[in-house]
């Protein structure tokens, strides 16, 4: 119920809920009434994480001046290519555009240009970037987000769910307009041009499987390498057998039995379902799969090491003080003066310099260190050009002469 002092809660789309398309002709009609749409299309993707394996778009919503709104099942088709060859040369809206990039790629679907609302709002300074709230900020408008975290692998989808996704895209277009008048009154459209192509153009490298098994939860009670071949062993078995069935793996068996089972290392179907997280029928059918991985993983030729493999990147700054106290003080005096900086420009200081970028160039200063050599560092690492021009000076007067260590 509204009240005088919140906006109105909006329930529906302008134009009510569109049936979903999910079969050939119905995509035809998508894609021909969006090429002949004008202006940019709004875009959103629903997935089933926690549910299903990976994580592909079990949803597509996309909206255009001239075209309306359409809501689109992926699963029926092998891609969505006519909607790109629709789209070619429209740009996108979407918030948050990093979480449905890589699920709209799978399908064949790549922007021409991009505007992020999340991100423009960042770069505007908002408090809260969540697309409820800009939403509620900027258009007085509440959005109902009671479905975000659904099974979107669910069919057939129930109607307050997609009333729920249509909403995702109702207001990206008239948003996207009120955010470029804060990004102009701000002198900050370019900055948010070079980010929206840098993350429209990035391609963010995935770990490789042979390590991701490093980063199940609880893996530090793991100490001696017989455990942790049997958690690697396990943990792939899980992978297969969840990538098989299209499930989460979570939802075969969680981190926290994996590693109690490495750390029990039973060697009966009995033995095994006394530990913690084994239980049910699943549990017991797939008894066999999980001790034969315990057992491979266990007596390995070659056992996984207690260390980690050495990251190309500097060690945590937590560490820095008595190992690197020189690189501690460069550190905390540019990080402090970034987060000076950044207030005075109304962005969050992740932002104006990702924190990455900073260890890196603090741990290992090029040489020598002047404005030019810092600025080719960050370039080099990856920093755009508005973000060179606001930092490179502020870190190389930090680098140069940071801080004593007891002012830090």
């Amino acid at each position: 119920m509204d009240t005088p002092d919140r906006p109105p809660l909006m329930t529906e789309p302008e134009d009510g809920v569109p049936f979903v398309v999910d079969e050939p002709r119905g995509l035809q009609r998508c894609a021909e009434a969006l090429s002949h749409g004008t202006g940019p299309v709004a875009v959103d993707a629903e997935r089933a994480s926690g549910f299903r394996y990976g994580q592909r778009a079990f949803l597509v919503q996309l909206k255009r001046e001239g075209s309306g709104l359409w809501l689109v099942d992926p699963e029926p088709f092998d891609s969505l290519l006519p909607l790109q060859h629709a789209l070619e040369g429209t740009e996108w809206i979407l918030h948050a555009a990093t979480q449905d990039l890589p699920c709209l790629a799978e399908l064949g679907m790549h922007p021409h240009a991009l505007f992020d609302t999340e991100l423009a709002s960042r770069l505007c300074g908002l408090p809260k970037v969540g697309l409820g709230a800009i939403v509620e900020s900027l258009l007085g408008v509440r959005l109902a987000k009671e479905h975000s975290a659904a099974d979107w692998s669910t069919r057939p989808l129930p109607a307050d769910w997609l009333r729920y996704a249509a909403l995702d895209v109702e207001l990206l277009i008239e948003l996207r307009e009120r955010l470029i008048s804060l990004l102009d009154e701000q002198g900050k459209s370019q900055w948010a041009a070079e980010e929206f192509e840098h993350l429209r153009t990035e391609r963010p490298a995935s770990a490789p499987r042979a390590e991701r098994w490093r980063k199940t939860s609880g893996i530090n009670r793991l100490k001696s390498p017989r455990a942790l071949g049997a958690l690697r062993e396990i943990w792939n078995a899980r992978e297969d057998l969840a990538e098989r069935k299209d499930v989460a793996p979570g939802r075969i068996l969680p981190d926290s039995a994996l590693v109690a089972a490495a750390r029990a290392m039973p060697r009966t179907v009995p033995q095994l379902l006394a530990v913690e997280g084994f239980h049910g029928r699943g549990a017991r059918r797939e008894a066999p799969r999980w001790l034969r991985a315990l057992h491979d993983g266990a007596h390995s030729e070659d056992p996984p090491s207690l260390q980690r493999r050495t990251s190309t990147g500097p060690p945590a700054p937590r560490t820095w003080r008595d190992r690197a106290p020189l690189a501690f003080r460069r550190y905390r005096t540019a990080r402090e003066r970034l987060a000076y900086r950044a207030d005075e420009l109304q962005v969050m200081a992740e932002t104006l310099l990702v924190p990455a970028v900073l260890k890196q160039l603090c741990w290992s200063p090029p040489e020598p260190v002047d404005l030019e050599t810092v600025s080719t560092f960050l370039r080099e690492l990856g920093a755009r050009p508005w973000q060179i021009q606001q930092t490179a000076a502020v870190v190389t007067v930090a680098l140069l002469d940071p801080d004593p260590l007891e002012e830090l």
